[in-house]
């Protein structure tokens, strides 16, 4: 079976002439994400005439689709039927959102039976057998249902839905080319509300209206004067997986969402004819004659998400795959839910300040006060009030603590280097195990994680161990020589930071360290290395060059941490982040504080952890819930939302934006008032 990818890939081979593309809507012309998608699946744009060597685009069977089919139908070429992927964007297309993928169809249109389709072709011969497919299919169905991602996002996972059990009812839009290539009526949705009351007798039914009725864009086929009695109208904007979660049946027609109910655990009733009815896995009213073959939800899965569309990566500019495309989502539609209301920061240093309303304005923006002036105008704005972690002791209610991510940069924090990433904690803040945090809750929770999500921690861990990717990324010198033995790496830490004040009890500093060290291991070769802001004069916590000479066997200044750590046995530590990154890469970890990686079975506590701590997650799902599932991160190319695996791509690149020179010079200001912290901090 040729796909879609295969005729692209197969585009190189072809005469310049076969790729001609000729459209006669205005909307192929406006759209400039459509025409880039267009482009790299190998097409070329044209107006005018085309010969019978070339192929006519238009847009599924919308208004303006007669022009290109009776151009295509006189001329003898070829027709392209456009549409959007079935996974589109955060919002609305009529809101203005570009689609993050196309669905280009040379056979037929894919809500249509009357003739069959390309993925309808697909689904009935193609053989779907192949194991590394359906695994991904497996996984990115999983991956979808877990970060709530539809074809529409703009809704809020946590908003409430109908208390279960009910049964689901599909609105769809009035006149939508899908329910009339179906041969549905009103009178069809009208049977269908029946039908669902008679089967489930007693039972509560909850119509789910269209996004687009909700936005005012179109009517559907239901209304208030629907919801008698046990059925309700539901019109907010839940999640569509937590509202399938509670029902005990779904009936629809022809909706997207239909297909997403298979993955939902559902068999749902159908009364119209779209592609996912037909092959055993819903209910037919009006069954396609054709459609014979049985196929498993993987294998529906495999070639609707992977095999059909053309996916795009916005970040890269290229195409892409589903996982790609999920990465965007999940960052895009993560940032819009908890931006929406808006923020009131406090605590928030002048020169965080645009990055911060970067990374958080996706919805209100984040606007800037202190103290109670903060709290009041959160409360009065509907606001969420955020504040920077160190500094929420100067609110008098509970904030949103913000803080610097784990791959935060390339240059220190200290030197006023913009975050790539940040953190938004709900619960507490992860330096401080007193309490609980968010990113202690992931982590229990990552007990249980799923094999597509083990799989992109372990891509992920690998590729930071390939890169030598960290924190900070800075520039260092190549590693000294360092003598033969067992080597044990000391990081070197901030000694005022808030982690060290917060997470270690009887070892606090770094002479206790260095000696705690050096007690328990007579034998070893000690490298001691001091943390890079307290090098460059930023902060407090240096040890005097005799004292760390006497206590180390090697004081690495200036030097590579991540290649010290591949070059050595072990890490020991009090809260340092760099035994995190010692665990990717493999190495024995011993904590003399309570990081929030300690605690988990994953390292050698020496110190107090907390009791609740009793989760064992794998490494991968250490790292799934602190790099993936905790911090946000920000893409300085396109200014969006992104993937971690994107800002990847910016750090190798060296592409994360240009520094500030007023920044620098104020950093090396900081530098000569770092005895006098108070100052500046």
């Amino acid at each position: 079976m040729v796909t879609p990818y295969d005729r692209i890939k197969a585009a190189a081979t072809e005469p310049p002439s076969s790729r001609r593309l000729y459209v006669y809507s205005g909307g192929f012309l406006r759209e400039r994400r459509v025409r880039r998608i267009l482009t790299l699946a190998g097409w070329q744009l044209r107006l005018g005439l085309p010969r019978s060597d070339d192929s006519v685009a238009v847009w599924g069977q919308s208004p303006t689709a007669h022009r290109g089919e009776a151009i295509a139908a006189r001329r003898g070429a070829g027709l392209v039927r456009v549409e959007d992927a079935f996974l589109r964007s955060v919002r609305l297309g009529r809101d203005g959102e570009p689609p993050l993928g196309l669905l280009l169809d040379r056979s037929g249109v894919h809500f249509d039976p009357a003739t069959p389709c390309d993925l309808e072709q697909m689904l009935a011969t193609s053989p779907l057998d192949d194991y590394a497919l359906l695994s991904r299919a497996r996984d990115a169905a999983d991956r979808m249902r877990h970060a709530h991602i539809s074809k529409y996002n703009a809704f809020d996972p946590g908003a409430e839905v109908p208390r279960a059990p009910y049964v689901l009812v599909i609105d769809q839009t009035r006149d939508d080319a899908s329910v009339t290539a179906s041969g549905a009526t009103p009178q069809t949705f009208r049977e269908m509300l029946v039908m669902a009351q008679e089967e489930h007798p007693g039972l509560r039914v909850v119509i789910k209206s269209h996004p687009e009725t909700r936005a005012g864009h179109r009517p559907g086929y239901y209304g208030p004067e629907h919801a008698v009695g046990k059925v309700s109208l539901l019109t907010d904007p839940v999640s569509p997986w937590a509202l399938m979660e509670g029902a005990v049946g779904v009936y629809t027609v022809s909706s997207g969402m239909g297909f997403e109910a298979i993955y939902a655990g559902h068999k749902p009733r159908v009364f119209g004819k779209p592609f996912y009815a037909g092959w055993g896995l819903t209910t037919d009213e009006n069954p396609v004659p054709r459609r014979e073959r049985r196929l498993t939800r993987a294998q529906l899965f495999a070639a609707a998400m992977l095999e059909y569309p053309t996916w795009y990566d916005p970040y890269r500019d290229r195409l892409c795959e589903i996982e790609d495309v999920l990465g965007t989502l999940e960052a895009r539609a993560r940032a819009a839910r908890e931006d929406a209301p808006g923020y009131v920061g406090a605590g928030m240093r002048l020169w965080k300040r645009k990055p911060l309303t970067r990374f958080f304005g996706a919805g209100r923006g984040m606007v800037f006060a202190e103290g109670d002036k903060a709290v009041g105008r959160a409360a009065k704005d509907g606001r969420h009030l955020a504040v920077w972690a160190g500094k929420a002791d100067t609110l008098t209610a509970p904030a949103l603590r913000i803080e610097d991510g784990f791959i935060r940069s390339r240059g220190l924090g200290a030197e006023l280097t913009p975050p790539l990433s940040l953190v938004r904690d709900d619960l507490g803040i992860y330096y401080d195990p007193a309490a609980p945090s968010r990113l202690e809750a992931l982590i229990a929770e990552a007990e249980h994680l799923p094999p597509g999500a083990r799989g992109r921690a372990a891509a992920l861990m690998a590729r930071l161990t390939a890169t030598g990717i960290s924190k900070y990324n800075l520039d260092r010198p190549a590693l000294p020589d360092l003598p033969e033995g067992h080597r044990i790496l000391v990081p070197g830490q901030v000694e005022d930071d808030a982690s060290i004040r917060l997470g270690t009890r009887e070892v606090t500093h770094n002479r206790g360290l260095l000696r705690g060290v050096r007690a328990a291991n007579p034998d070893a070769v000690v490298i001691y290395k001091p943390h890079p802001d307290v090098e460059a004069g930023l902060r407090d916590g240096a040890l005097p060059d005799a004292e760390a000479a006497e206590l180390a066997d090697v004081v690495a200044t200036d030097t590579d941490a991540i290649a010290l750590i591949e070059a050595v046995d072990e890490v020991w530590t009090m809260t340092s982040t760099l035994g995190f990154e010692a665990l990717i890469r493999g190495k024995t970890v011993s904590c003399l504080g309570a990081p929030f990686y300690a605690g988990w079975g994953l390292t050698r506590d020496l110190g107090w952890v907390p009791e609740r701590r009793t989760a064992r997650p794998s490494l991968e799902g250490l790292v799934h819930a602190t790099l993936i599932d905790y911090p946000r991160y920000h893409d300085p190319v396109t200014n969006t939302p992104c993937p971690v695996e994107v800002i990847l791509d910016r750090i190798e690149a060296g592409d994360t934006g240009p520094g500030s020179p007023s920044l620098r010079l104020v950093s090396k200001l900081q530098g000569l008032l770092a005895p006098h912290t108070t100052i500046w901090r």
